[in-house]
C-alpha cells in the first residue's frame, strides 16, 4: 500500500472542501483547520486558491484532451470513437469524481488569462466531439441531427457522473455505467 504524503493529503483535503463548500466559499483558512495547520503551511503547498484551481482543472483537462487526441487519431469507425470518448470520460471521472466536481462546476472561477485558455482547450475539445459525429452522419451510422445539440446532449450525460462516484452509499460499477451510457447514447443517434 502507497503512503500518502502530507502533499497530496493537503490537495485532498483540499479538493474535498471546495467539493463541500464551493470554491468562492472555501478559505485558506478552512483548508488549514481542516488539516489542523497553522494559516501559514497551507503556502508550502500551493501559492494560492487560484493556483490550486488552475492545477486542478487543467490537469484533469489534459487528461481528457490526451484520451480525445487517442481516439481521434485512430482509425476507428465514429461508432467505435464515440463508444470511446463516453468510455474515457467514464473512466477518467471514476478516478478523479473530486476533479470532475471542479471541471463541471468550479472552472468558471478561473481568472483571465487561464480562463480564456481553458475555454479554448474545452471548445477543442467539443469541436473533436462534433467531428467524430458529423462523420457519423456523413457515413450514414448516425441518423442526420443536430450535432452541436447532440454534442452537449452527450456531454451533459456525462458530466454529472461525478456524484455516481462519490456517494458512498452507492457503489458505482463502472463498467455497468459504461454500458448503459453506450448504449442509451448510441441507440439514440444511430440509424436503425
Amino acid at each position: 500500500m502507497k503512503k500518502i504524503t502530507k502533499k497530496e493529503r493537503f490537495l485532498e483535503a483540499s479538493l474535498e472542501l471546495i467539493h463541500e463548500k464551493g470554491f468562492k466559499a472555501t478559505t485558506m483558512r478552512d483548508i488549514a483547520q481542516k488539516l489542523n495547520f497553522e494559516v501559514a503551511n497551507v503556502y508550502n503547498y500551493i501559492d494560492s486558491k487560484q493556483s490550486l484551481l488552475e492545477t486542478y482543472l487543467f490537469s484533469i483537462q489534459d487528461e481528457f484532451q490526451k484520451a480525445m487526441l487517442a481516439i481521434t487519431t485512430s482509425t476507428l469507425t465514429p461508432t467505435e470513437q464515440l463508444k470511446m470518448v463516453i468510455a474515457s470520460y467514464i473512466q477518467i471521472t471514476e478516478r478523479r469524481p473530486l476533479e470532475q466536481a471542479l471541471l463541471a462546476n468550479e472552472w468558471r472561477n478561473l481568472k483571465e488569462p487561464r480562463l480564456g485558455e481553458f475555454i479554448i482547450r474545452r471548445n477543442d475539445y467539443e469541436y473533436k466531439l462534433k467531428k467524430i459525429l458529423q462523420d457519423g452522419v456523413e457515413q450514414g451510422a448516425f441518423r442526420n441531427m443536430d450535432v452541436e445539440i447532440t454534442t452537449h446532449v452527450i456531454l451533459s450525460s456525462l458530466r454529472w457522473l461525478y456524484l455516481k462516484y462519490l456517494n458512498s452509499e452507492d457503489k458505482a460499477n463502472t463498467v455497468e455505467i459504461e454500458k448503459q451510457l453506450v448504449d442509451f447514447i448510441q441507440n439514440g443517434i444511430t440509424r436503425g
